[in-house]
């Protein structure tokens, strides 16, 4: 996995996936370029200098049309290139100094921990399918890197010695409208109740009644889920729309959770 953030936490780059096999079957139909992730074929060994490269090659392309210029700290790798970038400056910690990578001080091992806790989430019986496919898994990982919170970024920062500029703002690179927090879900999840009379209304008769659909049960339920998430992979147009997708996921698994 590549992983990249800024020292506040308000900005995290998409991540992107290193595999080996060079067209998943699960990934035929999926509209890659508006995924809230990337993936990418490699070698047996994992990331290479020109996968690197072309990664590199595009976040500079992102920060020179926000008109920024960043510098970028890598822990040195024999696939990191050499290049001359306009608006990236890379600076490359030895291994001797690994503690004093960012990345090494918290921020990895969350994003792990909030991977393992969705991956045991995923339960067969609710699913209806084995196990994880690599795209279940790229979500999966997606969400778990949207978990890693900004206050522990910025504290990982601190640890390795970085200390960002009081009042240093920034512009998020996949900014969520409309989150539905847990402490949203928890202040308005309760049951709506229904004010009325009870019982058959006037002039409303058996056979009306019996054409109410009876309410789902989770394993349908997670069915549509995955029927809307394969829409959304083959027409969404832009990866913000994933991130509506995620909390409407976990709401439903809170809400299945009691």
């Amino acid at each position: 996995l590549l992983l990249c953030t800024n020292a506040s936490g308000s900005e995290k780059v998409p991540l992107r996936a290193v595999g080996q096999s060079p067209r998943p079957r699960c990934l035929r139909g999926v509209n890659l370029s508006q995924m809230p992730w990337s993936y990418r074929a490699g070698s047996p060994s994992g990331l290479t200098t020109p996968l690197f490269a072309e990664w590199l090659r595009e976040f500079n392309e992102a920060m020179r049309r926000q008109g920024r210029s960043v510098l970028l700290l890598l822990s040195e790798h024999e696939a990191h290139p050499c290049l001359q970038l306009s608006n990236v400056r890379m600076v490359l910690l030895p291994p001797a100094t690994a503690p004093a990578q960012p990345l090494e001080r918290g921020i990895a091992a969350d994003l792990k921990g909030h991977y393992r806790r969705r991956l045991l989430r995923w339960l067969p019986a609710e699913r209806g399918a084995g196990q994880p496919t690599l795209l279940d898994v790229l979500h999966m990982l997606a969400q778990a890197w949207g978990d890693v919170s900004p206050e522990l970024i910025s504290s990982s920062f601190r640890a390795a010695g970085f200390v960002p500029e009081a009042g240093a703002g920034a512009m998020s690179l996949s900014p969520a409208h409309g989150r539905l927090g847990r402490e949203r879900l928890e202040r308005h999840g309760e049951p709506a109740e229904v004010v009325g009379d009870e019982g058959m209304a006037e002039g409303e008769d058996a056979a009306e009644l019996a054409a109410v659909p009876p309410c789902p049960s989770e394993r349908e339920v997670w069915r549509s889920l995955a029927t809307l998430r394969r829409y959304l992979e083959c027409q969404a147009t832009s990866p913000d729309l994933f991130q509506a997708f995620y909390e409407l996921e976990d709401a439903v698994h809170m809400v299945s959770a009691g």
